[in-house]
């Protein structure tokens, strides 16, 4: 059996970090097996449904590097929803129902009151039919057996079809629901493996029947938990992650990855340089039941520590023409983001204007800017100028070297100043010591 997963988004929005989550566990799993992973886009809301965003999903894979084999669109599938469900009609698994939505919310506040699941209750054979009301459809649910599964991350899943309602599958205008035209298509699309989040999972055990019914055998499903923002409930603000937003705040999409991949499991969050070995390591039964817990902050600073190990051929499309291989390896410890790297050339190139500086400095600089016409720059320049300054004033620890890379750099803290110094021209040392 080839392992065939999917990602199945309606293109109603844009993505945000809990839906790129389960495409990342999709796409990891089938690369992981050799397998297919596709992307099918759910648009049979036709009028909700935008062309922008199906763009939009497509660019945001690609971004993140998650290639896909196959795509389909559920808007160009009608005609196999069609024949599939005559022939459920056929046998009897669909049936019509004619209750308005107020008929039913009164009856699901009986049964509540008293003290009765709200379970949809089926009417008598051969109830009459209301004359002049179109029908909408329900799939008829096998009472007689279990519903049982082994769930990847949940485990033995065990559910009483008598204590579900049949699932409503078509409306009356006759505009599909989700349960049956997505079963039809993990048919259709040979769907080896469904992972999704936890609360699909009464919709599986609806959709296993479904399976059953068109006379296939269901995928294997996993279930994860769902992801929760950091003050520990579900936050509002993860939908509003999406990619763009988190692409114009530097985020590499490889960080994102290596972040998605591995919460919720008992594998650690580490920075990787490619997808290599989060394909290696994906195991289901590794997934933990509690929530996930996304935290923009544990982002950025796995995109940072990413960054420090990023070699200059990996960005250099992204960086200033002036911050070359031996710039980028200088100033890599030092950045959030690539594009903090530009606020560097005029570190290393000027214009720079010294802070002005503080009475009790003014000797370090003074000694410094004495000596440093004289310094090698070709051999370790950075230790001749503070060895130099030190024998003349005598000063040592931050009150030789602070002065010196306030004046250089214009900042308190930044690069080792010895790998630093050799990139910035002598001309401008000189100049920048002179003037503090």
């Amino acid at each position: 059996m080839t392992v065939t997963t999917r990602f199945a988004p309606s293109p109603t929005g844009t993505l945000h970090v809990g839906n790129v989550r389960t495409a990342l566990h999709n796409w990891l799993w089938a690369r992981k097996h050799g397998g297919r992973f596709l992307l099918r886009i759910d648009d049979t809301d036709l009028e909700r449904s935008k062309e922008e965003y199906v763009d939009g999903i497509r660019a945001d894979l690609a971004w993140l590097g998650l290639d896909i084999d196959g795509e389909e669109r559920q808007s160009a599938r009608f005609a196999l929803y069609e024949a599939e469900f005559e022939k459920l009609k056929a046998a009897g698994r669909v049936y019509a129902c004619y209750e308005t939505p107020e008929e039913l919310d009164i009856r699901r506040k009986v049964l509540l009151s008293r003290g009765l699941p709200p379970v949809y209750e089926r009417k008598p054979e051969g109830a009459p039919v209301p004359e002049g009301i179109a029908p909408h459809w329900r799939f008829r649910l096998d009472h007689d057996a279990p519903i049982e599964w082994a769930d990847m991350v949940r485990g033995p899943q065990h559910f009483e079809p008598k204590t579900m309602s049949d699932p409503v599958v078509r409306r009356a205008d006759g505009s599909w629901l989700y349960l049956l035209p997505s079963v039809i298509d993990d048919i259709a699309m040979g769907i080896s493996h469904v992972v999704r989040g936890e609360d699909h999972v009464s919709n599986t055990a609806a959709q296993i029947q479904m399976f059953e019914a068109l006379g296939a055998g269901p995928p294997a499903f996993a279930h994860e938990a769902l992801l929760v923002g950091t003050e520990g409930k579900l936050s509002k603000r993860l939908g509003s992650l999406g990619m763009a937003g988190l692409r114009e705040a530097g985020i590499e999409p490889i960080a994102l990855v290596a972040l998605l991949a591995r919460l919720g499991t008992s594998d650690p969050v580490e920075p990787v340089a490619s997808p290599a070995p989060l394909i290696e390591s994906i195991d289901f039964a590794r997934f933990g039941r509690a929530p996930a817990r996304f935290d923009e902050t544990e982002l950025a600073l796995l995109n940072q520590k990413i960054l420090h190990h990023t070699d200059h051929a990996a960005v250099a499309d992204r960086l200033p023409a002036a911050i070359t291989e031996a710039r980028w390896n200088a100033i890599r410890p030092n950045l959030m983001t690539v594009a903090e790297a530009a606020e560097w050339v005029p570190v290393f190139d000027g214009p720079f204007a010294p802070p002005p500086a503080e009475a009790g400095d003014r000797a370090v600089l003074a000694a410094a800017a004495g000596a440093v016409s004289g310094i090698d720059w070709a051999s370790d320049p950075w230790h001749a100028l503070t060895g130099a300054a030190k024998e003349a004033t005598g000063a040592k620890g931050r009150a030789l070297f602070l002065p010196l890379r306030r004046a250089l750099t214009g900042r308190d803290h930044g690069p080792d100043m010895a790998e630093l110094l050799p990139l910035i021209a002598r001309e401008e040392a000189v100049a920048r010591l002179s003037a503090a």
